[in-house]
């Protein structure tokens, strides 16, 4: 079973989304400035990421899908990512790089599959 896991950073909050084998699968998309804004986004993940659409933006003439949904594309290094859009279309979690699209969408069905039941680990207090 996946996890969220919330860190404290110099600047706010973010949190990752880790499998059962403790790999990160998607962090998320912003830094937040208190803790209960990013458990929010943790449960926008869980509530968003099992019904969204997919969306392959690396395909010619690709078909635009509503929010939710994922989106693959290419980054700079010719790389695949996908990024998970809420239905208000704000960019909520995003994914290290594949070097293959087949890679992409496996980490894509790892994230629907993690995030639905994932428990929210709290940052530990200093």
């Amino acid at each position: 079973m996946g996890k969220f896991i919330i860190k404290a950073t110099k600047t706010g909050f973010t949190f990752s989304l880790k499998a059962g084998n403790g790999e990160i699968i998607a962090i998320g998309g912003e830094v937040y400035n208190k803790v209960a804004s990013c458990k929010n986004g943790c449960e926008s993940v869980a509530k968003n990421a099992p019904v969204a659409n997919l969306e392959d933006q690396t395909v010619e003439g690709f078909a635009t899908e509503k929010c939710p949904k994922f989106e693959i594309y290419t980054d700079k290094k010719g790389e695949f990512r996908f990024r998970l859009k809420a239905t208000n279309g704000q960019v909520i979690c995003a994914s290290e790089g594949y070097t293959t699209k087949p890679a992409c969408k496996n980490g894509i069905e790892s994230v629907r599959k993690n995030a639905a039941d994932a428990p929210i680990e709290l940052p530990k207090e200093d």
